[in-house]
Order: C-alpha cells, then sequence, then structure tokens
C-alpha cells in the first residue's frame, strides 16, 4: 500500500492537476510542478511550484498560470498559428500576445470563473515587471499592452491596475492607428485563422507591415493573382517573381509591402463584407501607410530614432548549435591549456566570494507567526496551558537566494587571445561558485555573423544604397548557458570563443537591449548584469554610412534606460578601455590579467550586506579614471 503524503500541498495540486486537464479537454496532459518557467510542451505542462505553506499568493498564482495553459491548449492550433505568423520580431511579439488574450477571453466567457484566476497572474506579472511605476509610454511594451488591450475589450473586464496602467499608457497610440479594425474584434474571436488575419491587419495599422512577410493566403490566390499582374504591371524592373517569392523583397521593398498590404486588405474585405467595401481597402496602402510610422521603431525600446536596415538575418543562437560536440570538447581542452596557470589564482578568488556570500547565509527565523513551520521550543506552554495556540516560525529569505546574474561578454575580433580565454574562464568559475550560493546565472556573449556588413550590406547594395540606412551588419547573439541550465551541462560551451573566425565585429547596445530583455522576463526578484567589453561599439560596415556616433548614440541610450528603470543592476568592467565614460558603475583595467580579481571584486560588493562596501563599486570607478 502507498504510503499516503505528508505534504499538505500535494491534494490541491492533484486537484488542480486534474481541473486543468478537464479544463484542456486533454485527459492525457501531463501536468507537473517545477521552478522552471511554466509552459506547455506537447502534451506535458509545467505549472508554478508550490510550497508546503500554500500561501495565498503561490495558490492564486498557480491557479491563474494553470488556466491559461489550459485555455490555450484548448482553443489554440500550433499549425494554424505558425502558418500566419510573421517574421519580424516586434510583429510577432504583438502576434503571440493577441493570441494569449484571445484564447484566455474565449475561456472567460465560457467559464467565467477562470477570468479572475487569470486576473491574478496577470497582476502577479505586471508587479514582477514593475509595470505600476511605468509613466513613460515609450517604456511601455507595446506588445504587451495590445494584448491587453484585446483582452479588455473581448471581455470587458478591467485589468489589474499595472496590467492597467501599461495598456493606458499606448491606448491612445493603439486606437488611434488600429481603431476601425478593433471594431471587428468580436467578428473574429472565435475562428483562429480568422483572428490572425485580424491580429495582422491590425499589425499592420500599428506601422509593422513591414515585417509581416508574404501574405500566407496567397498561395491560395496564386493562380488569379498572377494571371492578372502578368498583364503588365512593373515585372520587368523585378524579374518576374514578385507574385511567387519573397526574394524580391529585398530588390524592391516599397512594391512588395504595398502588394502585401493590397493581399492582406483583401483577404479582410472577404471576412468583413457587411463592414467595408472594396474600393475602400485600395484606397488606405497608398493613403495612410507612408504617414504612419510607429512611434517607436521595432529594433529599441531605448532609442525610438535608432535605424536598423533590416533584421531578417539577425541570429540568436545557442552556442552548441554553432559547433558539434566533438569540436566543442577540443575547444574548451583548449581553453582549459591556455589558462593553467591562472586557473589557481582564479580559483582562489571565486572561493573568496563564495565565503562572503556564505557568510551572509546564516538561517534565521521569525517566531509566533500564526503558520509556517511548528516551532517545536515553544510546545512545553502548549502542554501546561492547552488553550495556548499553536506557534509557528518562518525562516527569512537571505538578500540574495532570489538573485539572478547575467555576465554579457563582448566576442569581438579586438578580444581575440588573451582577453576572450581569461573572460571565458572567469565566467566559467564564477557561475558554478554562484550556483554553488543560489543564485543562478547566465552567460551570453555578442558579435556580428560576417565582417564588412554581410547579407545587409547585399541587400543595401542591390536596393541601390538607400542613404543613412542605419545598423548595417548581422548580428550573432550567443547564449552559452541559459540561467536555468546547471554550469556542469553547459561547460564545454565555452569553450567556443576560442573557435577559429567567430569574433568579429561588435554592436554594444542592442546586445545590452537583448541581455535586459532576456533578464525582465525573469521571475528573480534581483537582477545583476555585468558587461565585460573592450571597446566601444564598432561595425566598419554601419559607420561607413552612417553618423560616426550612430552605434555610440544607442549604447548610451539604451544604458540611460536599464539604469532608469532601474529593475537590473548594471555594472561594466573595460578591459584597456575606458567604459566609466558609458556606464555609472564600471571599472576600468590596463591589464587583462586583472580581469578575474574585479569581476570577483564587483560581483562580492553588490551582495555585501553594508551599503558603503556597495559603494566601493563606485569608488573602483572614480579611481580609476
Amino acid at each position: 500500500m502507498k504510503k499516503p503524503s505528508d505534504n499538505p500541498a500535494d491534494p490541491f495540486k492533484k486537484a488542480l492537476a486534474e481541473a486543468t486537464k478537464v479544463m484542456a479537454n486533454d485527459a492525457d496532459l501531463n501536468v507537473s510542478y517545477s521552478v522552471d518557467p511554466s509552459g506547455v510542451s506537447g502534451d506535458a505542462m509545467r505549472l508554478p511550484q508550490i510550497s508546503r505553506r500554500m500561501t495565498r499568493d503561490e495558490v492564486l498564482h498557480a491557479r491563474g498560470t494553470a488556466d491559461a495553459l489550459a485555455l490555450r491548449h484548448k482553443y489554440h492550433n500550433a499549425k494554424t498559428h505558425a502558418k500566419y505568423v510573421p517574421p519580424g520580431a516586434m510583429a510577432r511579439d504583438i502576434y503571440e500576445a493577441m493570441e494569449t488574450a484571445r484564447c484566455e477571453a474565449l475561456g472567460a466567457r465560457a467559464m467565467p470563473g477562470t477570468a479572475s484566476n487569470i486576473d491574478a497572474k496577470i497582476a502577479a506579472e505586471a508587479a514582477r515587471l514593475g509595470f505600476e511605476q511605468i509613466t513613460d509610454p515609450a517604456d511601455a511594451p507595446l506588445h504587451t499592452a495590445a494584448g491587453y488591450l484585446i483582452r479588455h475589450l473581448a471581455t470587458g473586464r478591467d485589468l489589474p491596475e499595472g496590467a492597467r496602467n501599461v495598456m493606458e499608457l499606448r491606448r491612445d497610440f493603439i486606437e488611434g492607428q488600429a481603431g476601425e479594425t478593433l471594431e471587428n474584434l468580436q467578428d473574429n474571436l472565435g475562428d483562429q485563422s480568422a483572428f490572425a488575419r485580424f491580429a495582422r491587419k491590425v499589425i499592420e495599422d500599428l506601422g509593422y507591415g513591414d515585417q509581416l512577410g508574404d501574405d500566407p493566403d496567397a498561395e491560395d490566390d496564386d493562380q488569379d493573382d498572377e494571371a492578372e499582374e502578368e498583364t503588365g504591371e512593373e515585372e520587368p524592373e523585378s524579374s518576374g517573381q514578385d507574385e511567387s517569392d519573397a526574394d524580391d523583397a529585398d530588390a524592391d521593398p516599397e512594391q512588395t509591402q504595398e502588394d502585401q498590404q493590397d493581399a492582406s486588405q483583401a483577404q479582410v474585405s472577404m471576412d468583413d463584407m457587411a463592414d467595408q467595401e472594396a474600393g475602400e481597402e485600395a484606397d488606405l496602402p497608398d493613403g495612410d501607410a507612408p504617414i504612419e510610422p510607429p512611434a517607436p521603431q521595432p529594433v529599441s525600446d531605448a532609442d525610438p530614432n535608432y535605424q536598423v536596415y533590416t533584421t531578417q538575418f539577425d541570429e540568436e543562437i545557442h552556442a552548441e548549435d554553432l559547433a558539434d560536440p566533438v569540436e566543442l570538447d577540443r575547444l574548451r581542452a583548449y581553453l582549459d591549456q591556455q589558462l593553467e596557470p591562472l586557473k589557481g589564482a582564479v580559483s582562489r578568488l571565486a572561493n573568496k566570494l563564495q565565503r562572503r556570500l556564505q557568510a551572509q547565509q546564516s538561517r534565521s527565523w521569525e517566531f509566533d507567526r500564526e503558520e509556517g513551520i511548528l516551532d517545536a521550543g515553544r510546545l512545553a506552554r502548549v502542554v501546561a496551558s492547552p488553550t495556548t495556540p499553536l506557534s509557528f516560525k518562518v525562516e527569512k529569505d537571505t538578500e540574495f537566494r532570489d538573485t539572478v546574474v547575467t555576465l554579457l561578454l563582448d566576442n569581438s575580433g579586438s578580444m581575440r587571445g588573451r582577453p576572450i580565454s581569461i573572460a571565458a574562464i572567469c565566467a566559467d568559475v564564477l557561475a558554478r561558485t554562484l550556483e554553488r550560493c543560489n543564485v543562478k546565472v547566465e552567460i551570453l556573449g555578442f558579435t556580428t555573423r560576417a565582417w564588412k556588413g554581410g547579407q545587409s550590406r547585399e541587400a543595401w547594395l542591390a536596393e541601390g544604397r538607400p542613404q543613412l540606412p542605419g545598423r548595417l551588419n548581422d548580428l550573432r547573439h550567443i547564449i552559452y548557458k541559459s540561467a536555468d541550465s546547471p554550469m556542469r551541462r553547459t561547460r564545454q560551451n565555452l569553450g567556443l570563443m576560442m573557435k577559429e573566425g567567430l569574433l568579429k565585429e561588435n554592436i554594444d547596445g542592442e546586445a545590452l537591449e537583448w541581455a535586459h530583455r532576456r533578464m525582465m522576463a525573469r521571475r528573480e526578484a534581483r537582477k545583476i548584469l555585468m558587461v565585460i567589453s573592450d571597446g566601444a561599439p564598432v561595425d566598419d560596415s554601419t559607420l561607413s554610412v552612417n553618423p560616426a556616433n550612430h552605434l555610440e548614440k544607442h549604447l548610451r541610450d539604451v544604458i540611460g534606460m536599464v539604469e532608469k528603470r532601474k529593475a537590473v543592476e548594471l555594472l561594466a568592467i573595460g578591459i584597456g578601455h575606458d567604459v566609466t565614460r558609458y556606464y555609472d558603475r564600471a571599472v576600468t583595467i590596463t591589464d587583462v590579467d586583472q580581469l578575474a580579481g574585479a569581476m570577483t571584486e564587483q560581483l562580492a560588493s553588490l551582495f555585501d550586506k553594508d551599503p558603503r562596501a556597495r559603494a566601493r563599486v563606485m569608488g573602483i570607478r572614480k579611481a580609476s579614471r
């Protein structure tokens, strides 16, 4: 006979799992509870872990997450979703947020009890991301606000305070650009394909039509379209490929964008014939599209004026996808060999950091609480006086137990040799050290895919060299270790930095914004981002056709945004280059052998309880000037 569990949360977790399966209409769904991010993968669903204490916030968050995931599992078709998903980053984010809102709104209509549960989940997420403190519309994520607005309009329910703040900051812009399209929301809510076309129209109205790619429905109408278009419309200049392939988008983006808008408008007219006339649709692209640029550019939340020629060739990739396991093993062995003399010094510094952290990990308790762990030391008074209530105790959390640290490493060509080797081994040792103290660590790298512009520059040349194209190279953002992956599984990945030909140009501003965006999606209460670089952002292809300060200004704007929001503690180490002119918290070292000590000292200072010790980080910065 199976021994019953002594965990008081188990009955609730079992009941929630069964209710989730019923709501998702999938009896084979495997529901588990984990500290990892919640989500659904195939027939497996992960929900937030619930402690023995079963606090009210834990229960509400688990219920809301379970309801949201179950409704998406029930009402969402992955194949239909993939057919219409846009390739551009901002367009894709808006599309995803609107689809999530659609599923939750359908569930709220059919099962009103789910609405309050999902409200609790939204409130928790908004509080974690600091949405209540946002006052500038530019700081409110457009895709998040669009999802909130769709949910509000579809259900008529008020949103939690933080979510409502973000929605209202962006509402005038969204309704001003897409108000007419949003009037058709209720007609499209129950049909995922129709809603996907509706979402793409909203994205186009908001000014991101260039990120939608080809019209997914165009293949169904290709024969009719080709018969009309081949009668004499500008095909000789575009090599006769516009109607069949997106390859010519690089050769004539304005023409293909108008073609895509016409096809999208035609599709909307078939779905909403009662609301619009075909003649009115034909006027929209010509009359409105050129004068409706989005307020923030899709690439950067920090600088609305930052220009990027194309993001089509940018890459975010895991290190293990850039080399096979055998090569990673060889590169890691080479890295270890190169740094054998340095390992002892780095390990001593890491041990010093660990001792300083563990000194703060002494357990402390709060007594005489109404819930928590039973206080055995106070049972005697209950025996002496049975009417005396039981006493419980709660362990106090240490300041850094709920912390994530991101190490963002410059992978530019100027780091080649000893600087990148020492940066890699320091990241390795510090990650293992912090993990032993229950601090999660993420290791990221940034470079470009090519020298001198790559495919972005080739597309620019094919377009006739437009003036001031903005960033003109293909980004490569590398994930060496995600925060939820243990170091023992990703250790080999750091050897990739030794790969010949990997290190190229450095575009720091976009890399910093990428790392910051990843951190903001984390649940940890405290977030620390350390940047290690040996110079200012440099990309010859970009700087040759733009103002000389194009990349540097964007870096300053991103740093200003991060430091203004204060959700992430930002610090930097410059190797042979004065980064103190960019970062408020920074130290410049002249000898690469000082890197290990600088990294260790700065991290240790940030974790020190004494605010004066933390201020020493600033002291290092000033002294280094």
